[in-house]
């Protein structure tokens, strides 16, 4: 099975999960998004109140954060693959609770099994539990790690620079780092190098020129 009919096949089963209490509020079930072969991977803690009423992930404010924070980046969300530790909404965005991650940890690692990344970000400190348990985030946000094989890079939720307008420079200074990260974690892997993709700018019309009539 392809990557791509793993992911549907994923994104299927999610939809009429009943694994945990949270189905019982889902309105739409946020599965993840982003090319099969992203290189690198983003996984949230969960979906609010916007991402359950659109099945997409981070498309409230702080969405529109983690949108420039990929711009700076030289990145866009058609680069990259966004998903959450937990697909249905918990009520009132309260954290996943240990029943609720362990039912839905097999569709995230069925995702990051098909995906194979050279990068995983972690965003927030119930996404980066499941591979630094018991690890204070602000002390090793933006820090690359190779844990069972894979590249690991916790950084903080964007949301986090919503709610504490101190943290935006580290967030900001993390996600700088991004694209000289992945080259080191492409270099581990052995895969290829990228040159970031240039805009070929159309070409401008020439002046008429004006003849000579002698």
């Amino acid at each position: 099975m392809s990557a791509v009919e793993t992911l549907d096949r994923i994104a299927r089963e999610v939809s009429v999960c009943t694994k945990c209490v949270l189905h019982e509020s889902r309105k739409k079930a946020v599965t993840g998004e982003g090319p099969a072969d992203a290189e690198i991977m983003f996984i949230g803690e969960g979906p609010g109140f916007h991402e359950n009423e659109q099945g997409r992930p981070f498309v409230g404010a702080s969405g529109k954060f983690l949108d420039q924070l990929l711009e700076q980046a030289g990145l866009t969300r058609a680069d990259v693959f966004i998903a959450n530790v937990v697909k249905c909404r918990p009520p009132a965005n309260r954290d996943p609770q240990p029943e609720e991650l362990l039912a839905c940890s097999e569709y995230l690692d069925g995702q990051i099994e098909a995906i194979n990344p050279s990068i995983i970000v972690t965003l927030g400190r119930v996404s980066m539990s499941k591979y630094v348990p018991g690890a204070k985030i602000t002390s090793i946000h933006g820090q690359m790690r190779q844990i069972n094989g894979r590249f690991v890079i916790p950084m903080y939720h964007p949301a986090a620079a919503l709610h504490q307008p101190a943290l935006r420079p580290s967030i900001l200074a993390d996600f700088a780092k991004l694209p000289d990260q992945l080259n080191e974690a492409r270099a581990a892997l052995g895969r290829p190098m990228v040159e970031k993709k240039k805009i070929m700018l159309p070409p401008k019309p020439e002046k008429p020129q004006q003849l000579s009539l002698f």
